[in-house]
């Protein structure tokens, strides 16, 4: 059974709500006012035969007055606020933050996730568990949820909305979420729920996260140490996800708030400017119950709602542990129309003509594949170090599963990664990449500089590199991805003029606290490098807030380290590796492309010399195509010939199969024109790298031998 509030917080609150005063309360209980004013300070409770009495005077029964789990009906009921227009007529037409970030599911995911591992209670140890549910609502269902979002109170804004939708970007997308979920009978919800998580606490309007959240912008009171947002941007993603610009929250507070900590319910809704019956509104609106310290009590706050209500809002949540559930009414994914899903599983309920931007499965995987993506570290434990996050992705249609809950594995989606990552907490790195499987570390410098514009260096933070080979899971190859405390992907980069002949590889860079609670330095580099980052939090480099509490050349100390970080990956992946990978020496044999030739230069008609081929590197990518880089030498002379690099399959007697190219593109010293070469004027080298097309290969390729060959002209 839930514990009560205690009872002086509790009955202040109801006299609020029902506009009596502590003498008047005193007067109905024929008592004196210096009683009541001992209950409401905690001094004393009243006799449990007052409290029949108490509850007669609230207009409510006995049972809520000994239980105060809830407070009572009576007074001022649950209504929208909607913020009057500005006196010196000024327009708004929508909530700016929000077209910082677009309609895009993988963005909310990095964002909210990003902001419910900043809010994560640290002391237990345990991780933050962030779960997203996708839930499309159709006929009942769909009509109960909209009468308990009090929809009849809400059209007469969403009319004028649409009156004028052809003048504002928002009201666009605001008229074709009401089309939508009229004329399909449907409606798509993304709620988002966290646990073990601060939740949104303080007051209404006093600084607190709560306020931060639901009534201001631009404002950012993180909790942790390593917090990745900083620009209070990342909320205005929830509104931005929301084709009718309406939110829901339920949150369970780590800390009281009115001696209360469950079901601490509001709803903010943002819309344009508008006028319903002569009467401007400036835009944002409020779901609560009002407030009656504020004038005429128009205003509303939120309120501690019963198990009823937060179950017809479909807000309750799984346990009491602290934290926040967002609900998205009218979730869009307009960034998923650029995806091409040719797999596409669609049932016939759910609309062949949608345009994709809300059909659930779809989004279900895009949110599977951002999480993976931007939270693979945070999700990644190993020796003393146990993960931050546990993400998982659900999706239902009336409360029935059409997805079932598919929690993320960083293992899956990032092997390589997550294989560094865990041998650097458990101590198994080496020195140098000698073996198959393992994972090198080296130390590089952030050199720190002085605060202030001040020349100097404040001190040197030992940043952690990781290298290890790549596997097929892990997506592009040769990529260094970046963190800091909180371990979301911040920087993803390639690593520029690598060695021909590496092994692909997959590198990690551990910055501030990732790099270790102890490492020097770590606090500043965490405060240096949160401050280098733009609104989006995925790169780091020169900002305005770098420039004003650093300097406006402080981003070259980033741009050093990533010199040494390029240069540091150069080092441990041009030495060969011996693999003990499956198939041994013969395997090893049949991927071998043959190099350069002692043949004597060949000669073209005229007597004059032909490129040839100096350098290959063959290996076989994630489709089954032969990846080449290839370089030749450029005999020395004003006019070059053309160059047709031609592939074929080596067998041992009869023709050689000729492959197509997939890919052919040119790296230095040359052009590709029509799977042509045509080499720069006085170039003594060229390189070009190519794919053939897996469909043109008659076997199998790891069964097959490969020959470059570089015919003259057209190469016919």
């Amino acid at each position: 059974m839930e514990a009560g509030e205690d009872f002086g917080p509790w009955l202040a609150r109801q006299l609020k709500l029902t506009g009596k005063t502590q003498a008047e309360l005193a007067e109905e209980l024929n008592l004196t006012r210096a009683a009541v004013s001992a209950w409401i300070t905690g001094r004393s409770v009243p006799r449990p035969t007052v409290m029949g009495e108490i509850a007669d005077a609230l207009g409510t029964d006995v049972g809520t007055v000994h239980t105060r789990t809830t407070d009572t009906q009576v007074g001022l009921p649950i209504t929208w606020y909607h913020r009057p227009g500005y006196p010196d007529g000024g327009r708004d037409g929508g909530n700016a933050a929000a077209f910082a970030f677009d309609a895009d599911v993988q963005v909310l995911a990095r964002e909210t996730c990003q902001n419910s591992l900043d809010e994560r209670l640290e002391e237990n140890g345990r991780p933050v568990r962030v779960r997203y549910t996708l839930h499309e609502l159709t006929g009942e269902v769909l009509d109960a949820f909209r009468k308990a979002i009090l929809w009849d109170e809400l059209h007469p804004h969403y009319e004028a909305v649409s009156q004028e939708a052809s003048q504002q970007k928002v009201g666009r997308v605001v008229d074709a979420g009401v089309r939508d979920m009229f004329e399909k009978g449907r409606l798509v919800l993304l709620r988002i729920d966290d646990y073990n998580a601060s939740g949104l606490t303080g007051d209404d309007y006093d600084d607190g996260k709560f306020a931060a959240v639901v009534r201001r912008q631009l404002e950012s009171l993180k909790s942790g140490r390593g917090a990745g947002g900083s620009y209070g941007l990342g909320k205005a993603t929830l509104w931005a996800t929301s084709a009718l610009g309406m939110v829901l929250i339920n949150s369970t507070l780590s800390v009281p708030h009115e001696g209360r900590t469950e079901r601490r319910v509001i709803g903010r809704l943002e819309l344009p400017w508008r006028s319903v019956d002569g009467t401007p509104y400036a835009g944002p609106a409020w779901l609560g119950r009002p407030d009656p310290d504020t004038p005429r009590a128009e205003v509303v706050r939120s309120w501690w709602a019963d198990e009823e209500t937060v179950k017809s809002l479909l807000l309750t949540r799984d346990s009491d542990e602290p934290g926040t559930s967002f609900l998205i009414v009218g979730a869009h994914d307009v960034a998923s129309l650029d995806q091409s899903t040719p797999d596409r599983d669609v049932d016939d309920e759910d609309g062949s003509d949608d345009d994709g931007t809300r059909d659930i499965r779809a989004m279900h995987r895009r949110l599977v594949d951002a999480l993976g993506r931007n939270f693979w570290a945070a999700m990644t434990g190993g020796g003393s170090r146990l993960p931050l996050l546990e993400t998982s992705v659900r999706t239902l249609r009336n409360n029935k599963v059409v997805v079932e809950e598919e929690k993320v594995d960083p293992t899956v989606d990032q092997p390589s990664r997550t294989r560094a990552l865990r041998a650097f907490y458990e101590g198994t790195t080496v020195d140098r990449l000698t073996e198959s499987g393992q994972v090198a570390l080296r130390t590089v410098p952030l050199r720190l500089p002085l605060s202030g514009g001040q020349r100097g260096t404040l001190g040197t933070h030992p940043a952690v590199l990781l290298v290890t080979e790549a596997e097929d899971a892990d997506g592009v190859p040769n990529q260094v991805h970046s963190l800091r405390g909180n371990r979301m992907t911040i920087k993803k980069s390639g690593v520029a003029a690598l060695p021909l002949g590496v092994n692909a590889f997959q590198a990690v860079l551990l910055t501030g606290h990732a790099a270790g609670e102890s490492a020097p330095f770590a606090e500043e580099a965490e405060e240096f490098l949160r401050a280098a980052e733009p609104p989006e939090h995925d790169r780091w480099g020169q900002t305005e807030e770098l420039t004003l509490r650093w300097s406006h050349t402080a981003h070259h100390r980033i741009s050093r380290l990533t010199t040494e970080v390029n240069a540091a990956v150069k080092e441990l992946v041009a030495r060969p590796k011996r693999s003990t990978g499956q198939g041994g020496t013969k395997l090893r044999k049949a991927l071998t492309v043959p190099r350069k030739t002692t043949a004597a230069p060949r000669r073209g008609s005229g007597g004059t010399a032909l490129p040839e081929l100096d350098g290959l590197d063959a290996e076989i990518g994630a489709d089954g195509e032969w990846r080449i880089t290839a370089e030749v030498k450029l005999p020395r002379a004003d006019e070059l010939p053309t160059m047709t690099p031609v592939v074929l399959l080596d067998v041992r007697s009869g023709s050689r199969p000729r492959l197509d190219w997939a890919e052919l593109v040119a790296v230095d010293g040359c052009e590709v024109e029509d799977g042509v070469l045509y080499f720069t004027p006085r170039a003594r080298r060229a390189t070009f790298r190519g794919a053939t097309d897996v469909a043109s290969h008659p076997v199998r390729t790891s069964l097959t031998r490969l020959v470059l060959e570089l015919r003259a002209g057209k190469g016919e």
